[in-house]
This record gives C-alpha cells, structure tokens and sequence, in this order.
C-alpha cells in the first residue's frame, strides 16, 4: 500500500512538471498536436498505478514532454505549421455563409450560427468576417457601421485607472506583488488598518492599483471597501 502511494504521489508531481513545461499553450488552443502530447503524458503516468515500471514511466514522460516541446518550436515554421496546425477558415464574408469552407471545417452550420450568437450576432448579415481559426476559437469582424465606437474615433482624452495588484488572497499576503509596486508588508497592514480591516485573516481579497496605490478591499461576503 505505502509503495503504491509513494507510486502514485511521485507521478503525480512529475506529471504536473511535465504539463507545466510544455506552457500555456498546451490548454489554450488545444491543436492536434497539443491534445496527443496531453493524451500520452496522462497514458503514461496511470500505467505505474497497476505495473511495476515506473522508471520507464517517468523516462517516457519526460520524452514526451521534450518531444512536444520541440514540436511547438518546429511549428514556428510556416510550413509546418499549415501541415500540422492548419490555418484559419473564412466561413462568413461581408454577412453571407461560405457554405464550402465550412464544409472542411467539421462544424455544422447549427453550431456556427450557435457560437456567433454567443459573441452577441445574432444577425449574420452583420457580420464582416468570420473566421475559424486553427484551435477550433472563432473570429468575428463585425461591419463597420456596427463596431464599437472607440474613444479615439470621438477624439477623447482617456486617464489610466490603473492594474489592480492582489496583495491578499483568501487572507494571505502575495509578497511577490508587493514587490512588484515597490511595497512591503508592513506598508499592507497600515494601509488595511486604515481601512478598517486590522485583521487580515477578515479579508478573502484585497488588490491595490499600480498608478495611485489605493487599496480595494473585499470579505467575500457581498461586500466590498476602497482605501
């Protein structure tokens, strides 16, 4: 039993290793590539659980993990990229359906017109481009006359308000952005006594702003106080 849990804890930490180093992208876009390296790790380190082979296990692992890493770079190549990734698929232009690029995309056209009503179209006619893109994700280019109007189209001035920094997650001090605005912890306690929360333990979320310093203050009860 202890050998089995030794077994299983161990593997579990190299597996999270392994996933962690083949970065972000391995669960943003899922392409073919991605999801096989993830499937294979996950294969590999259940086998220990009922064989004997766990330096295999980890050796295969890791060979994976290194494999798919170098794999991501080779897909820097635009060549290989289109082979093993594909490239995007215009399946609406200027608001009329592209019915043979959708064809090729796997995607039936109850689940396109689903996806861009979930982007807030339900009308397709307004609609300029969209696109399917290599990871599945689609891309709405709305028609000019219906985008947003930006501030700078308006000519007018816009003030930063500042990134919120968390400072205290579920009552513990995040040291590392405190850092990151040039504070300490002792500055954080005097800044949450000022705004009535002596106690840290009482605050589930607590952020400060990068620009100004002030301090926005929630006890994961509903509500909330601003420094």
């Amino acid at each position: 039993m202890f050998l089995f849990l030794g077994k299983l804890i161990l593997l579990y930490f190299v597996t999270i290793i392994i996933i962690r180093s083949m970065g972000k992208s391995a669960f943003a876009q899922l392409t073919a590539h991605d999801l096989a390296g993830i499937f294979f790790v996950i294969s590999l380190a259940t086998g220990p659980i009922v064989t004997n082979n766990i330096g295999y296990t980890i050796t295969g692992l890791i060979v994976v993990g290194l494999i798919h890493i170098g794999f991501s770079k080779l897909m820097l190549f635009n060549g290989l990229n289109r082979i093993f990734v594909g490239k995007p698929t215009i399946v609406i232009k200027h608001g009329k359906l592209v019915r043979e690029n959708l064809k090729g995309t796997h995607f039936t056209l109850s689940e396109l017109l689903s996806e861009v009503r979930e982007k807030g179209y339900p009308n397709i006619s307004f609609i300029d481009y969209a696109i399917i893109e290599p990871n599945g994700g689609i891309s709405i280019v709305p028609q000019q006359d219906i985008a947003p109007i930006t501030p700078a189209q308006l000519d007018i001035d816009t003030t930063y308000h500042g990134l919120p920094i968390a400072v205290v997650i579920e009552g513990r001090i995040q040291h590392q952005n405190l850092q990151l605005i040039n504070k300490g912890e002792q500055w954080l306690k005097k800044e949450l006594a000022h705004a009535g929360y002596p106690d840290r333990s009482n605050v589930f979320y607590a952020a400060v702003r990068d620009d100004d310093y002030s301090l926005m203050v929630d006890t994961g009860t509903g509500s909330t106080g601003e420094g």
